[in-house]
């Protein structure tokens, strides 16, 4: 049975020797036949010469570093597409998803699970990395009927044929956990030990974190079309029912002039409200018009130890 270690790596050339020595010492006791395959998401620091120095030293280091940076999740697709091993961690560079949990992770699988996940039940991130957190997958959850941990992310351990199924999925809007969700399979999770930053801090500014979830949002779920077509049914209920009354009380003798002030909000707000599921629907189309031109989600610029 062969183990590969998939991580995607952004700015992280201090720390890379580090996580290759604690990998090996957690899965060289458990593995004859291992693989640590590091995608280098086109760094602005000097990641890739360290990566590469190591997988010329090291046969169980595959080295690939892609063409520009095309972001985590896209990262994480490449280097699946690079594993060959029977089963497949998948984990963050920065030591936070620590190697020794790896092993934990592996004797669950062999209760009969193709997926275990890890459970950070105490995560080391900031307050309001992890309300944002908590508040996508609530979000998530509700647009999609589905259930989510916020407490779940990357770090796991899955079988081949999980993984052979995620690599099939041609949306271009990638996002690993949420893939792995979908394909199904005999799956459990386990708490782990989640660890502070070993060094720097994280690329994931607000933007970009609310960016990713925009897109998963809009790629994995097409209820927000739905609640907007409750919410134009409703307000046309509600101005139905309001003329009618308009209609009763004028006929009554009750209206002598029609009030400006009403027409103009009534008017201001049905606009935006058009304006507003005009505005949805358009990036729906957008995504799809994304998703027609088939373009590939990353290119591998080069690898080292790797043989296709």
């Amino acid at each position: 049975m062969k183990l590969s270690v998939v991580s995607p790596v952004y700015n992280a050339e201090r720390i890379i020797p580090t996580l290759v020595e604690r990998i090996e010492n957690a899965v060289s006791p458990i593995f004859n036949d291992y693989e640590i395959v590091l995608v280098e998401d086109c760094s602005s620091d000097n990641s890739w010469a360290v990566i590469e120095a190591l997988a010329a030293k090291n046969r169980h280091v595959v080295a690939a570093k892609l063409s520009k940076n095309f972001g985590q999740h896209p990262a994480i697709m490449a280097g699946l597409s690079l594993a060959t091993g029977d089963k497949i961690v998948v984990m963050d560079c920065d030591l936070q998803d620590q190697p020794e949990e790896i092993e934990k992770l592996f004797k669950a699988m062999q209760t009969g699970y193709d997926i275990v996940l890890a459970k950070r039940s105490n995560r080391q991130d900031g307050f309001f990395k992890k309300l944002f957190s908590r508040i996508f997958f609530k979000t998530y959850s509700y647009l999609t009927d589905s259930k989510f941990d916020n407490t779940i992310a990357n770090f796991g351990i899955y079988d081949r044929k999980v993984i052979d199924e995620v690599l099939k999925m041609s949306d271009y809007i990638k996002s690993f956990p949420l893939f792995v969700n979908w394909v199904g399979f005999r799956t459990t999770s386990i708490e782990v030990v989640h660890a502070k930053r070993a060094e720097g801090k994280t690329s994931y500014t607000y933007r970009k974190l609310f960016k990713l979830a925009f897109d998963t949002i809009i790629s994995f779920s097409n209820k927000p079309l739905k609640i907007f077509v409750k919410i134009g049914m409703l307000i046309s209920l509600i101005s139905f029912l309001v003329g009618i009354y308009t209609l009763y009380k004028y006929f009554a003798g009750e209206i002598k002039v029609l009030g400006y002030s009403s027409i103009m909000i009534s008017i201001w707000f049905l606009s935006g409200m058009m304006i507003t599921i005009t505005g949805v629907v358009g990036i729906y189309i957008g995504k799809i018009f994304d998703q027609s031109k088939n373009r590939k989600p990353f290119i591998v610029e080069k690898t080292v130890n790797y043989e296709s």
